[in-house]
């Protein structure tokens, strides 16, 4: 089962037209709108194809703008997603290694905040 939200633009001036309209459409489920004329719906299918089937009703809804799809759930891309993350090694294999004492095990901290210059200078004396 897919899972998709979708943002619907219209004029303002037709908002409450194509809310109407969105809720008496059996292709999606309305949530709720703004006065620019956002609208926001989701939409299910069993599969991508399903839900694009969907989508092209909403788009054909007279004085619909727009309709794009923000964010997507799929059951199956998370079931082999949880797949992997149950399967995976949380701690790094040094941690585990038996012939690496543990004073010999460095951390440096997150590289993403440090100094790469910095790193490669510590590396380099040996530290």
């Amino acid at each position: 089962m897919n899972i998709s939200s979708i943002v619907v633009q219209t004029l303002p001036k037709f908002i409450d037209q194509v809310v109407q309209d969105l809720k008496d459409c059996e292709a999606c489920d309305y949530h709720l709108h703004d006065e620019k004329g956002r609208i926001i719906i989701t939409i299910e299918g069993e599969g991508v194809s399903e839900e694009l089937k969907k989508l092209h009703v909403v788009e054909a809804i007279p004085h619909v703008i727009a309709a794009d799809m923000q964010m997507a759930y799929s059951e199956d891309e998370l079931e082999q997603n949880m797949e992997i993350l149950n399967n995976a090694d949380v701690v790094p294999k040094m941690l585990n290694d038996e012939t690496i004492a543990a004073s010999d095990i460095v951390y440096n901290g997150d590289l993403r905040k440090k100094d790469i210059d910095a790193f490669a200078d510590d590396r380099n004396r040996g530290l």
